[in-house]
């Protein structure tokens, strides 16, 4: 089993920018597909974005978040630039429960094998 930590989170306002991050150990972190879901208040857990050998984001994200890995570190990272006050929410890392598979694989959650504790990001308007 995989432990992950986020990092990065806090207040910014709209149109700024935020990079958040999460460690990851426990396993071989280089072979798992890595993403980030997000959960707004009221709503529920949405897919944003994965990392494999190749990336796979949400409609509402692509162009503005920028998902990216070191595996040196064990880390990936969630550059969000243009925020708006929707991408409000507590964002969380996951881990794919298989080795090798695509980003794709990653967007929905029966396929996390493990999840970060979150991270809040709020966007002011």
């Amino acid at each position: 089993q995989v432990q992950l930590v986020e990092s990065g989170g806090g207040l910014v306002q709209t149109g700024g920018s935020l990079r958040l991050s999460c460690a990851a150990s426990g396993r071989t972190f280089s072979t798992y597909t890595m993403g980030w879901f997000r959960q707004a208040p009221g709503k529920e857990r949405e897919f944003v974005a994965a990392i494999s050998w190749n990336t796979y984001y949400a409609d509402s994200v692509k162009g503005r978040f920028t998902i990216s890995r070191d595996n040196a570190k064990n880390t990936v990272y969630l550059q969000m630039n243009s925020l708006k006050p929707e991408d409000t929410a507590v964002y969380y890392c996951a881990a794919d429960s298989t080795r090798y598979g695509l980003a794709v694989s990653l967007s929905t959650e029966d396929r996390v094998g493990s999840w970060g504790q979150g991270t809040q990001v709020t966007v002011s308007s």
